[in-house]
């Protein structure tokens, strides 16, 4: 019943509801175990959704700047008025209580969930010069870290709002001065994460580059280079390997403390749009622009 291209799609917590959302900003939510749509509502373009980690609610931030959330299956209905311009990401931080979201203008906000006001708001100097792309928090959520195509990362104190320290990757290739007609390679950081073993947190970047930064003395531990963009990157949950997917079709395994790769998993004839880790870290599913979802099993011996 989708009018668009789906672009969204995640499990509630407990796995009872599944929603999906297109990019015209038709959201339905499913029951899984009898596959009936329970609720339906459209907003602005959507630009994300995810779930709480407790509850049946649901949280889409919109083209328009609004973040909204949802309790399913009654449809009560709160919304967070950002700034005018697009909610390009969004986390819902591990207290369930408050929100994070990142927008276009470079500014970030931290929401309180209950009351709907803006506890902190990060802009200017605080803030990133450019568009936000994505956000993570570690695993109590006092840390919020925050990415942008200004290809600054930003360590956040959560109950400040205050800025701990700016990560920024120093370019080791000189970049050529841009010729007549001809782009200027552009870099960006494209996804980040946080390990819930040891205090390190993982930011990939358009041009290919894996940096591994040690959150205690704040400085770059490893940096991993692949030959393309890294298009996401996700943490395995109980040690300190780190799953890159990139544009050049395959999937990476990686070890932050040596920062060397592990094992590639290669099946893609194009790149790969986004991926997901099971719980116990067995199983890889992957989608790619070549129309095709592959499961790779990547449990070893050793780990």
């Amino acid at each position: 019943g989708h009018k668009d291209s789906v672009t969204c799609a995640g499990f509630s917590h407990d796995s009872v509801f599944v929603a999906t959302g297109d990019m015209s900003g038709l959201i339905k939510v499913w029951r899984v175990d009898t596959k009936e749509e329970v609720w339906s509502f459209e907003v602005v373009d959507l630009e994300w959704m995810e779930w709480h980690p407790q509850a049946h609610v649901l949280l889409a931030g919109t083209a328009d700047g609004n973040s909204w959330m949802w309790k399913i299956p009654s449809g009560d209905c709160k919304t967070f008025q950002g700034p005018a311009c697009p909610a390009t990401c969004g986390r819902i931080l591990p207290d369930g209580k408050r929100a994070v979201v990142g927008y276009e203008d470079g500014t970030m906000r931290i929401w309180d969930l209950k009351q709907g006001t803006s506890l902190h708001v990060l802009k200017g100097q605080d803030g990133h010069q450019d568009p936000l792309t994505c956000v993570a928090s570690n695993q109590d959520g006092s840390l919020i870290m925050t990415g942008s195509v200004d290809c600054h990362a930003k360590l956040v104190n959560s109950a400040t709002g205050k800025v701990v320290c700016v990560f920024k990757l120093e370019s080791t290739a000189p970049k050529a001065p841009a010729g007549e007609g001809e782009e200027a390679e552009s870099n960006s950081v494209e996804s980040l994460g946080f390990c819930n073993v040891m205090p390190l947190a993982a930011v990939g970047y358009l041009d290919g580059t894996l940096a591994i930064y040690d959150l205690s003395t704040q400085s770059l531990r490893h940096k991993c280079q692949h030959e393309s963009g890294i298009v996401q990157l996700l943490w395995e949950e109980s040690s300190a390997v780190v799953y890159t997917c990139s544009l050049d079709g395959a999937v990476r395994l990686w070890d932050a403390r040596s920062g060397k790769m592990i094992s590639e998993y290669r099946g893609h004839s194009a790149e790969i749009l986004d991926f997901a880790v099971n719980k116990d870290a067995s199983i890889v599913v992957t989608t790619s622009g070549d129309h095709q979802a592959k499961v790779f099993c990547v449990q070893r011996p050793d780990r």
